[in-house]
């Protein structure tokens, strides 16, 4: 049995939340998100709080029932609090900046690189070589995160590139005369 899954997801004052069916809609003051659960998983709402458990007993059913109960609880923090992913740009001339809708990416091409932001995703440039990448939901907060960094990913030799804040690059040594 999941150990994440057993746990309720309590819901928060301020956030309306409610079971129909398969699918869980949450209300709260960074926006509405939903989440349609797989059929193999029960979901039910309970004293102001949601319970996931597995419909039948197969291995398919109990490992996908934590990760129900995780989405919800993201489903839960995106509408309260959001998310937020942090990008730092390295190299001579590398840097950002935006211009209206799109965001204006200068790294070592012949061209800038323009990219387009997406419906319900903020992004901000405090200094040149700093992204931040916000919206209440979890997975396009980081895959509009990922697609930013797959333009100039970070190499090991010198470093250059867009890589996340808390990211760890491994360097390695040049060759040797």
């Amino acid at each position: 049995m999941s150990r994440v899954g057993k746990k309720p997801v309590a819901v928060t004052a301020g956030v309306t939340a409610s079971v129909e069916g398969q699918t869980v809609k949450m209300k709260g003051p960074k926006g509405a998100l939903q989440f349609v659960v797989h059929d193999d998983v029960l979901v039910k709402m309970e004293e102001g709080a949601i319970k996931v458990a597995p419909r039948v007993e197969t291995n398919r059913a109990r490992a996908l029932y934590g990760t129900a109960r995780a989405q919800i609880a993201n489903l839960l923090e995106g509408v309260t609090k959001g998310f937020e992913k942090k990008l730092e740009i390295t190299g001579v001339g590398y840097r950002a900046a935006l211009q209206g809708k799109n965001l204006q990416l200068a790294l070592g091409y012949s061209h800038d690189v323009v990219y387009a932001i997406p419906e319900g995703i903020t992004i901000t440039v405090p200094k040149p070589t700093e992204i931040n990448v916000a919206g209440n939901d979890s997975q396009r907060v980081g895959q509009v995160a990922a697609e930013i960094r797959s333009y100039r990913p970070p190499e090991p030799y010198k470093g250059k590139g867009v890589r996340y804040s808390d990211e760890f690059i491994f360097r390695k040594e040049g060759k040797k005369k």
